[in-house]
């Protein structure tokens, strides 16, 4: 993913995730890169145009699902029909509220498809504060579509 990928390849850099006054600080509601809402594409139409694509640079818009319990390093949005995507934030340059769920979103960066190992997946369950058994319960990779914000705008619903 060329210069969107997280720096270590870790699942989580714990220096670089330390929330501060900078990388939490929304202004006039973006966190990162400045994001309009022009020309947003709903993220419920994003499995369909990632159709034979690898990767897109894209707008889009939708609902918070939740985001990151421990410290708001990533949320997830609502792509319909039970399914969720993980929007995660460009080198840790900014989180988003804990309470960021049910607010709509605006996010503009790297759609890919990718596979999220089971190690991936328990720290993810684990952030959003499953217990042990349902964490337990997780024991195959996921092949899913995830995206890495350089920005976003949230506004209440």
């Amino acid at each position: 993913m060329g210069a969107f990928a997280q720096s270590n390849g870790k699942v989580c850099d714990p220096e670089k995730e330390k929330p501060n006054a900078k990388n939490t600080k929304a202004v006039k509601g973006n966190y990162g890169v400045a994001v309009s809402k022009e020309g947003a594409v709903d993220v419920k139409q994003l499995p369909e145009k990632m159709k034979g694509e690898k990767e897109i640079f894209v707008k889009i818009q939708g609902d918070v699902i939740t985001a990151c319990q421990v410290k708001g390093c990533w949320m997830t949005a609502d792509l319909g029909d039970w399914k969720s995507m993980r929007i995660r934030f460009k080198d840790y340059a900014f989180f988003v509220p804990k309470d960021s769920g049910g607010k709509k979103f605006y996010a503009q960066g790297l759609a890919s498809w990718s596979e999220t190992s089971v190690a991936e997946l328990q720290h993810y369950a684990e952030d959003a504060g499953k217990s042990k058994e349902e964490i337990a319960k997780i024991t195959e990779a996921k092949r899913e579509l995830v995206f890495l914000a350089e920005g976003v705008l949230l506004e209440k619903k």
